[in-house]
């Protein structure tokens, strides 16, 4: 029995069933390469979900790390604050879209970073209400699932959802949903279900994760602004995977021109360590009373020193403009793949900077879903020695997620690996 047949029984022994995994047990990384516990070398583009965007253990942030560990690893910042979560408050601060005075709070992880910016929202606003977009994932606490715009697995046996919560059409002109038609519909929602005067907060990803890589058009962020600024509404950026020079810009809002008063952020803002952030307008930021917003291990000082790192790689490694030629990259070598003959299953290539999907249709004229091919691509990219990531509400699109860091000749290596996946998927299930 193979190391990885062992802790396979191991963790279904031990380890909760609804905790989802693959069938990968790491044994070491490096950058965008990924050893198993057999010796099996991946080149990983999924990248624990966006979390290490500079790569598995960049140099700078390990030895920012250590540095720190040889100081103190824990003290909590309710109890005996420190500088580095100060600085990288300020580095926050500036780094955010929008030219108004902002505040930042750390905590650690993307779905408490949600939390705390609807908190923040409703003692702003003295309102309840929030508005979410179909497609979404905000995380998998109460309130996370509640503004997610998918149900299974996220909501599926959980119960009652928090009240007050209400959903909007993602746009998605592949499936047919316009940014007219989701106005519209927000429009009729404010007359039909919920008084804009009870709606605390807006909260969308730029460019949905889980969902399916939809990328919010820019006209459609604007348009948001325009009424959360009619209505007194908080318009709340979620750029957890988004974020961090994933999409060609430090924050994918950013390609809207316009700016959210609270960003959310985790994932890649400390390669690999534990940490997220609320980051907005001031007074909004400042609403919650003392002690109402915080956590024991909330801007943990190992994770805190990992982020400064990793801003300063983003910046001196010019991480934004790799993005988006990697991006490049690969939406062309999909799109050539997507138009040969016999590759008719490929509806869609999409993608903003190297945060790129495609997904995978039973036939062009219906765009129905073909989840089983998706998964048996995901399948066969990992029998070759390439990590990918399925996604979307219908199971049916492929994520790719490659480090920024990535060497160009191992993302040939990946292209080359995806392209003959992709061909034999798609042969088996012709044959």
């Amino acid at each position: 029995m193979s190391n990885t047949e062992q802790l396979k029984a191991r963790r279904a022994d031990a380890v909760a069933n609804g905790v989802a995994t693959r069938g990968i047990y790491a044994a070491r990384a490096e950058n965008a390469e990924l050893w198993d516990v057999d010796g099996k070398r991946f080149i990983d583009f999924a990248v624990g979900i966006a979390v290490n965007n500079t790569g598995h253990r960049h140099p700078k942030i390990m030895a920012a790390v250590a540095q720190q560990a040889e100081a103190f690893t824990h003290t909590c910042f309710h109890v005996a604050p420190y500088e580095g979560y100060v600085k990288l408050a300020e580095r926050l601060n500036a780094a955010t879209p929008g030219d108004f005075a902002k505040k930042t709070m750390l905590v650690t992880t993307g779905a408490e970073a949600v939390e705390n910016a609807v908190k923040m929202a409703r003692a702003f606003t003295g309102r309840s209400g929030v508005i979410a977009f179909t497609g979404a994932f905000h995380g998998r606490t109460l309130m996370g699932m509640a503004l997610c715009g998918k149900v299974t697995p996220y909501k599926k046996a959980f119960g009652a959802m928090p009240p007050e919560v209400v959903h909007v059409p993602f746009p998605n002109a592949f499936h047919g949903t316009s940014v007219e038609t989701s106005l519209s519909v927000l429009d009729n929602m404010f007359k039909s279900s919920i008084d804009p005067d009870r709606v605390a907060a807006m909260i969308i990803e730029p460019v949905q994760g889980e969902g399916g890589f939809n990328i919010a058009p820019p006209e459609f962020l604007r348009a948001l602004r325009t009424i959360c600024d009619e209505h007194g509404i908080v318009l709340i950026a979620d750029e957890v995977q988004a974020g961090m020079a994933r999409t060609g810009k430090m924050f994918a809002f950013e390609h809207s021109g316009v700016a959210a008063d609270l960003v959310t952020m985790a994932k890649g803002l400390a390669g690999g360590f534990p940490l997220s952030a609320v980051t907005g307008r001031a007074e909004v930021v400042d609403a919650a009373p003392v002690g109402g917003i915080g956590g024991t291990y909330g801007g943990n000082p190992l994770a805190v020193a990992a982020s400064h790192a990793v801003l300063d790689v983003i910046d001196e490694e010019n991480l934004c403009a790799r993005a988006t030629e990697i991006g490049e990259k690969i939406m062309a070598r999909l799109t050539d793949i997507a138009a040969r003959q016999g590759m008719e299953a490929i509806g869609d290539v999409r993608g903003l900077g190297a945060m790129v999907a495609f997904e995978l249709v039973t036939d062009r004229d219906t765009n129905a879903p073909d989840t089983a091919l998706t998964q048996a691509i995901v399948a066969e990219a990992e029998a070759r020695g390439l990590i990918i990531l399925p996604c979307g509400t219908r199971g049916n699109a492929v994520r790719l997620l490659p480090p920024l860091t990535v060497p160009m000749d191992q993302l040939d290596e990946a292209l080359d690996i995806l392209e003959a996946s992709i061909e034999a998927a798609i042969n088996a299930k012709g044959a």
